[in-house]
């Protein structure tokens, strides 16, 4: 039996023939490239993460227009063996010739949730098979065995209901992100739609799990400090609605998340993380598949990153139908091409990869197209401002096999350092770091800043002395401790290396003494402690005693002068003394006592 022949039929056997020939028609040139799939297949697979449970019961609405109201009632009845079925329709009709439907009248408040855990409210008259009720309270209308699923509150005038899956035949649909929830179906008058979501809604009774696709750490994030809002990137590119404000921090709902790993990509600090796999294992895989691609003879790799799904249908059909990638271009399946962000892309590039491409089919949220592009712009002109020549990005748009290879055929090959030995690490500026280390180390044209586009993760700030009055308030707000107080005298100090330009310092600055410059400092001061702005102390004019800063007492003066209750100097002179000081000075002046008192004395 030759080895051909040892290859199972079907799917699996078509996808192991393509990789085993390097997804391309021309195999005897893809030698290097086939060595290289084979290593990474022979690697461990990473740890397992966490992961996330859904419950269904198979609880079932239909929600819709008047007009879809024959068509929600047949596709309902279609189910009522298999379902608990309920239908909420603003025209309720007729009922039904069959006990196993609940029909619902009312209009649609709100709709939240996913799959076994949606939240309905309605507003309307009760079902054509449960009499109105008086009662004050919440009553339950219908049951899934112990379970209550649909309530009545009277003081409300509201109907709550519980359910598993949701069919909408709403236009335009009830939720309208890129990648709704789990569970829910939007049909809308689509004939084939509504024919794959029913036979996909039979199988979704029971347990399921999925992975935790990402891991937060508060302490890093920059979302919000005091009701000032800094960081907003994660919120902005979710696809999934997953991400919302909570106070300082930011809160992700794990059921509503899809995995995109955007939120990872656009963080500049790393306190969100994508986690399938973890960056320091996507760093291993590439780091293992260019050694062996070299050592097999390979030159001018191109990592090509693309979905598992859409994108693998993609180099399938150009490996079977036309010429297929050429032999330099390894394609790499990821989870979602949105999870690439900055640290793998100088990551890539310090192992030898001369180009990175992701392949783009269509099915991905526009947001993320323009983060990946801002990532890759940032990641591109470091690289060209250390004097590496060339293209060392793309993102490729195509949705057919001779999109995928015009495309293809115009990338070169761009100029990349020596080969890094540094492993990724888990904390994403520790991993940049080692990149650009390594980066700056073997530049062909040494710089000592690098000016970025605005967005980036890196910068520095810059201090107004005529404003700022050394209040702190910046230090005070500042995620990441890249500015502090300084405790022997009036100053504000700056680490450059901590400052992701978040902006909470710049909105945070009652002077607005504070404004950002997005940009990449290589020089020694990049790690140390430099003094931004500094002030003459201010003394007590009583005891002596450090009070704050001659400017801030001078602005303080200045705004209260013109106030009733300090008009003249003697009344003034309290607000140049300490505490202690304002006390003994408010004792032994009656007219001071009664004013602080805000008595006529």
């Amino acid at each position: 039996m030759n080895e051909e022949e040892r290859i199972p039929s079907g799917i699996a056997a078509d996808a192991e023939r393509l990789e085993r020939s390097g997804w391309t028609v021309d195999s005897a040139s893809a030698a290097a490239k086939s060595a290289a799939l084979e290593a990474l297949g022979a690697l461990p697979a990473p740890e397992p993460v966490a992961s996330v449970s859904y419950m269904s019961h198979g609880r079932l609405l239909l929600i819709g227009p008047p007009e879809a109201r024959d068509s929600m009632f047949a596709t309902a009845l279609s189910f009522r063996r298999e379902l608990d079925v309920h239908v909420l329709c603003p025209e309720r009709g007729p009922p039904l010739d069959t006990h196993s439907v609940l029909v619902w009248g009312g209009k649609l408040q709100s709709l939240t949730g996913y799959l076994g855990n949606f939240t309905v409210k309605w507003n309307g008259v009760t079902s054509e098979s449960q009499p109105a009720t008086s009662a004050t309270g919440p009553v339950t209308l219908a049951r899934s065995g112990d379970t209550p699923v649909v309530q009545f509150d009277a003081m409300q005038k509201c109907y709550t209901g519980h359910f598993d899956l949701v069919l909408d035949f709403s236009l335009p649909a009830q939720f309208r992100m890129h990648q709704p929830p789990q569970g829910y179906f939007a049909v809308g008058r689509d004939v084939d739609k509504l024919q794959s979501a029913c036979a996909e809604l039979s199988g979704m009774v029971g347990e399921f799990e999925k992975p935790r696709f990402f891991s937060y750490k508060e302490k890093l994030c920059a979302h919000s400090r005091a009701h000032q809002q800094g960081c907003n990137r994660c919120i902005d590119v979710c696809s999934t609605a997953a991400i919302s404000a909570a106070g300082d921090f930011v809160a992700v709902d794990a059921h509503l998340c899809m995995g995109c790993g955007a939120c990872a990509t656009v963080c500049p600090s790393g306190a969100m993380s994508f986690q399938y796999p973890r960056v320091s294992d996507r760093g291993a895989q590439i780091k293992a598949l260019l050694a062996s691609y070299r050592v097999a003879g390979g030159g001018n790799a191109c990592l090509l990153l693309h979905n598992g799904t859409d994108g693998r249908d993609l180099l399938a059909a150009s490996a079977r139908d036309g010429r297929g990638i050429p032999g330099y271009v390894i394609p790499v399946p990821v989870w979602h091409i949105a999870s690439t962000g900055i640290d793998l892309l100088l990551g890539a590039v310090s192992y030898g990869a001369t180009h990175v491409a992701l392949l783009s089919t269509g099915s991905e949220a526009p947001e993320y197209a323009a983060a990946l592009l801002e990532q890759m712009g940032h990641a591109q002109t470091i690289l060209n401002a250390l004097g590496y020549q060339g293209k060392h990005f793309s993102l490729l748009e195509a949705r057919t096999a001779p999109q995928i290879e015009a495309a293809l055929g115009d990338i070169s090959a761009a100029m990349t350092p020596a080969v890094a030995t540094f492993n990724l690490s888990g904390d994403k500026r520790t991993t940049l770091e080692f990149c650009l280390e390594h980066l700056a180390g073997h530049a062909p044209a040494p710089q000592q800043e690098i000016a970025l586009a605005r967005g980036a993760p890196y910068g520095r700030i810059d201090v107004d002395a005529a404003k700022c009055t050394l209040c702190m308030a910046c230090a005070g707000a500042c995620p990441e401790g890249a500015l502090r107080d300084s405790p022997d005298a009036p100053r504000l100090k700056f680490i450059e290396r901590h400052c992701v330009q978040c902006g909470l310092c710049e909105n945070t600055c009652p002077e607005h003494a504070i404004t950002l410059t997005p940009r990449l400092l290589l020089a020694p001061q990049w790690k140390q402690e430099v003094v931004v702005a500094e002030a003459e102390p201010f003394f007590c004019i009583s005891c002596g005693k450090a009070l704050g800063t001659r400017q801030m007492v001078d602005a303080m003066l200045a705004r209260l002068s013109s106030h009733p209750m300090f008009s003249g100097a003697d009344k003034l002179r309290l607000l140049q003394m300490c505490a202690d000081c304002r006390v003994v000075d408010m004792m032994n002046g009656k007219e001071e006592f009664s004013m602080l008192n805000g008595k006529q004395p």
